[in-house]
């Protein structure tokens, strides 16, 4: 398996806190929410890893070449020049080339998590499955669940009819993966670039794709947008993951 960070983006809701930096690179605990992704996904046995990056993509790069990369990881970067005028879907489309032939994990950028998330998560489970905490969160994608399959995911959903917040982790097995794809340059070539590529998977949802899950289990995680996020994850997200490591 194969996982793919999407972190292109400009992240311009947090810079008031942290400055000229990407999101991935936020500290916990002296390391980065990228460190702690990666160490997750060689925890998991995903060792071959692609970075999409864009704004400030030196300071990624340079971040991860000083750190002490374990034997058998093998990182890959791929830029999104165009990451001021598109979204996650359209650096997702830059990895399709790199993706093929293998199952794969996407992770956002911004998501801080405790490891274990991935321990079920990356079992084969459906074609797409995605990760998900039964709480509400705020400003997050929902889930709507049917039948033990995510029939419908957005951010419009509202509080009386959502399942479950998604937490922004995908898994695809490879015998989605030409159709998926074939989704996502679908969406790109009809000028959705400013999507996410949550888009394609919602297509496919419709045409009767299963979309499983796999849950957070009552594990801490936060997706880090804004002040308010970085906030909640000090309080509340931080101190566990110090814990657990201890």
């Amino acid at each position: 398996m194969k996982a793919v960070i999407l972190a292109a983006g400009q992240g311009t809701r947090i810079r008031s806190v942290h400055g000229e930096h990407p999101k991935c690179l936020i500290e916990v605990d002296n390391t980065t929410i990228l460190d702690h992704q990666l160490e997750a996904l060689s925890m998991a046995g995903i060792n071959n890893v692609a970075i999409v990056v864009g704004y400030e993509k030196e300071q990624i790069v340079n971040h991860v070449m000083s750190r002490r990369l374990g034997p058998i990881q093998r990182i890959r970067f791929i830029e999104n020049p165009a990451f001021a005028i598109t979204n996650n879907i359209y650096s997702l489309w830059l990895a399709l080339d790199w993706l093929r032939g293998d199952s794969f994990i996407v992770l956002n950028a911004d998501v801080i998590f405790n490891p274990e998330i991935l321990d079920v998560a990356v079992r084969p489970h459906a074609s797409i499955s995605m990760i998900v905490d039964p709480v509400w969160r705020d400003e997050t994608m929902k889930v709507v669940i049917l039948d033990d399959h995510v029939i419908r995911m957005s951010k419009s959903i509202s509080r009386d009819e959502f399942s479950g917040t998604y937490i922004g982790i995908t898994v695809f097995s490879k015998a989605i993966q030409d159709r998926f794809f074939h989704k996502l340059e679908d969406v790109i070539a009809a000028g959705g670039v400013n999507e996410f590529f949550n888009v394609a998977v919602q297509e496919l949802a419709n045409e009767g794709v299963s979309v499983g899950y796999t849950t957070t289990d009552g594990l801490p995680w936060a997706e880090i947008d804004d002040p308010v996020d970085l906030t909640f994850a000090q309080q509340n997200v931080f101190p566990q993951l110090a814990t657990a490591v201890v």
